[in-house]
């Protein structure tokens, strides 16, 4: 079994290879990590240790806040691309029993089983379980007494998500798709059309699920998907994000909706000139937050935090000006107080901010993630009743994940699922330097081991987005980069102009520039390392998924400073993407216009029209399916490359979407990725 190339498909040992220029499809059945060999067996050990890691998916502290339940990812197997979840509860109280699995699988078998909520009373947990049938969820109930076993309440076909309880603890609300074909999102892999090629909407709908009789209601307008919601506190409507048409492409004009629980009136009270995300309902029923700015992405939310009255009218702004970008909120109960999470200074933040005088209160912030919520990439915590104790997943660059609970900044570990998980990486640690007048912050990890009487070479990470930020996190096997670390360079993690954390102005300081101001952001970052660490200047790389992908290429275009490059989902050319990807939606705030009315604006940023600058070496990792950065983006790319003469390669991975899922895909990106830089950066 091996890797297989897009012509005529013989051997490798066959295809000629003019100047390293290469394309690699890869068979659904090929096993990808034979080729290339790696030069150290210890990038796979690096990668067994994060896969050895015990993930944390969600969390949910009970009302009372004496209970907490997670969900716990199984290990990860190197042919599983989804080894299944599992989800436990303690009391927290003590400690001094050890967590219960709650499930509604016959075995403990392997089987998807997540989407935590608690029942207002705390006595029940609904969840989602394909154990009826794998790859079918399926909402069920538990009491969490001894002896209880799991309900099952729909059966149902298509996809379902969030399940929420009603405030008297009679009716379940979800988020359904009916006769979907896999999971909702972006993100997630999108089969190529084949014949007639008609837009196929299958819109997410708002259901109520009876407790007592499983009974399923569709709620909301067929013709209209919906995203997020929240109950009001009388359980008479709802608030959501909902837009007509295709919900991967029209997130970024969702507006606000109240729906009525009891009569199916829908109405629109807030369309908004920006994306809009996390509706939350005032505890008096009587206004509604939410979190607004300029996104680039459904799952990376940053912004202001606003609030609108329940009937409507102009939001109001409650946090303009804050040097840090809001990515979650909730409402303190009893109280005019929304709590919210921040990047802030690339760093992680809570505060609450009042909802009638605005004033800010931080209350924590540290060098590290806290989630508590699934689907997203932005920070959350879980709040109880009493709005004090609440439980997050906590991990850092030097701290793996674990489960934590108590006040907010004292915070008692409840699970050390990783105590022998060590970092493999070196030290990380927080930068800071000026470019064009503005500071700019990013993240420095050390090559492990460190010789101070050595030169490294340097390699630049670029996130994606660009409306995101990198923090210290504990790595995933998707996209590592901390490998290099282990394998003696320095990594650079800047957060350019566009990136979340230092406020509204600063992630819209590249509207109608991608790849101008962002870049010298990255450039002054590179010399800001040159100043302060031993590097080696002729051995310096760039690399990057998505947004970060786009700017390897383009960077390569602009700029000698890189001698090395790998692009994984890239950008090649902005005209041809706006017809090629599925979120076309999201660059019109970012151009100002659509590719038809301003095609010269979507040019200037085109890494197309500055090819025949490139001389580094660059290699192109995709998946097949992406609609977010199209595969045919990195094949523009790849053959003005290898018509050029430039030493090239480009690998596209079968059956995979914009996030990387199979183990051994994600093994051969981080092995393909060293070994590049290896060969080119000598």
């Amino acid at each position: 079994m091996r890797p297989r190339w897009w012509s005529s498909r013989p051997s490798l040992s066959r295809v000629p290879c003019f100047l390293g220029v290469g394309l690699l499809i890869l068979s659904a059945g090929d096993a990808v990590g034979q080729a290339p060999a790696q030069p150290k067996s210890s990038v796979d050990r690096a990668i067994d240790q994060l896969a050895a890691t015990r993930r944390f998916k969600e969390v949910a502290i009970a009302p009372d806040g004496k209970r907490v339940a997670w969900v716990q990812a199984l290990p990860e197997t190197r042919n599983a691309p989804s080894p299944g979840t599992a989800i436990y509860v303690v009391d927290v109280r003590t400690l001094a029993t050890p967590p219960r699995r709650v499930t509604a699988l016959a075995t403990a078998a392997a089987g998807a089983e997540r989407e935590i909520d608690w029942s207002p009373d705390g006595t029940r947990l609904a969840f989602l379980s394909d154990a009826t049938k794998p790859g079918q969820l399926q909402l069920y109930v538990t009491r969490l007494a001894p002896g209880s076993v799991a309900r099952r309440l729909t059966s149902l076909k298509g996809f379902l998500a969030r399940p929420r309880w009603s405030p008297d603890g009679k009716t379940i609300a979800l988020l359904f798709t009916e006769n979907a074909l896999g999971e909702a999102g972006p993100l997630a892999d999108k089969a190529a059309a084949v014949g007639v090629v008609e837009e196929r909407v299958y819109e997410q709908r708002l259901a109520l699920v009876d407790v007592a009789t499983g009974n399923v209601r569709r709620l909301s307008p067929a013709d209209l998907y919906v995203y997020e919601y929240d109950w009001s506190p009388d359980g008479t409507r709802f608030v959501a994000t909902a837009a007509h048409g295709s919900g991967d492409n029209n997130w970024y004009v969702a507006e606000l909706y109240t729906i009525a629980a009891a009569s199916w009136d829908t109405r629109s009270i807030f369309k908004p000139s920006m994306q809009i995300a996390v509706p939350k309902w005032s505890p008096d029923g009587k206004s509604i937050a939410f979190v607004g700015g300029l996104m680039s992405d459904e799952p990376l939310i940053g912004g202001d935090v606003y609030t609108l009255a329940d009937a409507g009218g102009n939001a109001r702004n409650l946090t303009p000006g804050i040097t840090a970008s809001a990515s979650w909120l909730t409402w303190v109960p009893s109280s005019n107080q929304i709590l919210f999470t921040e990047y802030i200074d690339g760093m992680a933040g809570v505060a609450t901010v009042d909802a009638a005088g605005g004033q800010i209160s931080p209350l924590w912030m540290g060098p590290e993630t806290v989630i508590s919520e699934s689907g997203g990439f932005g920070f959350s915590v879980s709040l109880a009743r009493d709005g004090k104790t609440t439980a997050v997943i906590r991990h850092s660059f030097i701290a793996p994940p674990d489960v934590w609970v108590g006040p907010i900044g004292e915070w008692r570990q409840v699970t050390k699922a990783n105590e022998r998980v060590t970092p493999t990486w070196g030290e990380g640690k927080s930068l800071h330097w000026v470019s064009d007048g503005r500071m700019v912050q990013g993240w420095l990890i050390s090559p492990r081991p460190y010789d101070v009487a050595r030169r490294y070479p340097l390699v630049v990470v670029v996130h994606g987005g660009p409306g995101w930020a990198t923090g210290p996190a504990w790595p995933e096997t998707f996209f590592n980069t901390t490998v290099l670390s282990s394998e003696g360079y320095f990594v650079l993690y800047p957060n350019p102009r566009g990136s979340f954390g230092q406020g509204e102005s600063f992630t819209g300081a590249n509207v109608k520039d991608f790849g101008g101001g962002d870049l010298r952001d990255i450039l002054a970052g590179v010399d800001e390392v040159v100043r302060t660490a031993p590097i080696d200047t002729n051995r310096i790389g760039i690399t990057g998924w998505s947004y970060g992908g786009f700017m390897t290429m383009w960077g390569l275009t602009q700029t000698k400073r890189f001698r090395a490059g790998v692009s994984m989902g890239g950008l090649a050319n902005w005209q041809s993407y706006y017809g090629e990807n599925g979120i076309d939606q999201w660059m019109l705030p970012f151009f100002g216009a659509s590719v038809y009315d301003d095609p010269a604006m979507y040019a200037k940023s085109s890494p197309i029209d500055f090819i025949k600058k490139v001389t580094a070496p660059t290699l192109m990792l995709v998946g097949e399916h992406d609609i977010e950065t199209p595969a045919p983006q990195s094949f523009e790319y790849w053959h003005a490359l290898k018509i050029l003469g430039v030493k090239t390669q480009l690998v596209v991975y079968p059956g995979e979407g914009h996030a990387i899922a199979q183990p051994e895909h994600r093994r051969d990106v981080a092995r393909r990725m060293v070994t590049w830089f290896s060969d080119n950066l000598r």
